[in-house]
């Protein structure tokens, strides 16, 4: 059964965090690399969109967050805690934050965005054009570059898709090129 079959299984051909049945999508949680059933979770339109920023905020539909924060399932667990970060200005979020719990592992991955920061303290990541990178975006070599500790070059136009952010360091990123996990330096990538 593939990964979607069992996200219409599991959540009853429902969105996971809103109970929609409208447009239901998978969403694999940045900053994974591999889709599983362990880090996706079947989202409608509305939740999509909010949540890759497409379209303005609508606090009240995330009100839902309330019953969804706490399903069974860590994906969802991890999605309603972002989403709920990003909301904690609006008062609510940060009750139902107080309330949530999270292991340790589960909360490593929710903080992978930084969604949990203030936007003085987050590190900005930047393409070559200065073009602002997030987790999961895709971008294309710019040059040739050598990986260290191994033979391969990355080819200049080489795609590297659902790259992952260092919240430590703005200029670096991490994705797969031939297959190879490596380190990419945010001044030799376009974003696509």
């Amino acid at each position: 059964m593939s990964v979607l079959q069992t996200l219409q299984e599991r959540s009853h051909n429902t969105c996971e965090l809103c109970a929609s049945n409208n447009q239901l999508k998978q969403y694999t949680i940045p900053p994974s690399l591999n889709e599983n059933v362990d880090n996706s979770l079947l989202v409608c339109s509305t939740c999509l969109n909010q949540i890759e920023e497409r379209v303005d905020m609508d606090v009240n539909h995330w009100r839902c967050l309330n019953d969804s924060m706490w399903s069974e399932f860590v994906a969802v667990q991890i999605m309603a805690w972002r989403m709920l970060q990003r909301l904690r200005n609006e008062g609510w979020p940060k009750d139902l934050l107080d309330m949530m719990y999270l292991d340790d592992e589960a909360l490593a991955l929710a903080r992978a965005t930084g969604e949990h920061e203030d936007e003085a303290n987050k590190i900005i990541h930047r393409d070559v054009n200065g073009v602002i990178l997030e987790a999961g975006d895709s971008v294309v070599l710019v040059k040739d570059l050598k990986v260290k500790g191994s033979s391969m070059v990355a080819k200049q136009g080489t795609a590297v898709r659902n790259i992952r952010l260092d919240h430590e360091n703005a200029e670096y990123i991490e994705g797969k090129v031939d297959g190879q996990h490596i380190v990419i330096i945010t001044k030799y990538v376009k974003k696509i």
